[in-house]
């Protein structure tokens, strides 16, 4: 029989060292206002524009609007965010023939987030149902 004394070291095992946690890069949806806006909706819309054959689109962003215009000048659309967030308040106007737009719209009211690829698809989507972008 073999007894263990005080004196003999004890078998400790090792525990493996633990895995840092690797923090996740946030959600584009999550990084500042200007940077989602310009960085990832902007490039968002113009591919989808182009998936939808418009080749002439030009985007711009000032004072919390995404302003869009194509068909050599002939057809624009606003998106208005009320403040600096994408989950706030938003709306939506748009005009043909060069004329300024005469009704602004609530825009994605029912979502209480907003994530990119639903901010592209109603912007698609409201100018689709004009029969701007797709044959009808």
């Amino acid at each position: 029989m073999s007894e263990t004394t005080a004196s003999e070291p004890e078998q400790v095992k090792a525990k493996p060292a633990a895995k840092p946690k690797v923090e996740k890069p946030p959600a584009i949806e999550e990084l500042p206002f200007e940077d989602f806006i310009n960085t990832h909706y902007l490039p968002a819309l113009a591919k989808a524009f182009s998936k939808q054959g418009v080749g002439d689109l030009k985007l711009e962003f000032n004072n919390s609007q995404v302003h869009g215009v194509w068909a050599e000048g002939l057809r624009q659309f606003t998106v208005y965010f009320s403040k600096p967030d994408i989950n706030g308040q938003k709306a939506f106007s748009c005009a043909d023939s060069g004329r300024s737009p005469s009704t602004i719209e609530p825009f994605l009211i029912d979502e209480r987030k907003s994530p990119l690829d639903l901010l592209v698809f109603g912007v698609i989507q409201r100018l689709t149902a004009q029969k701007w972008l797709a044959a009808n």
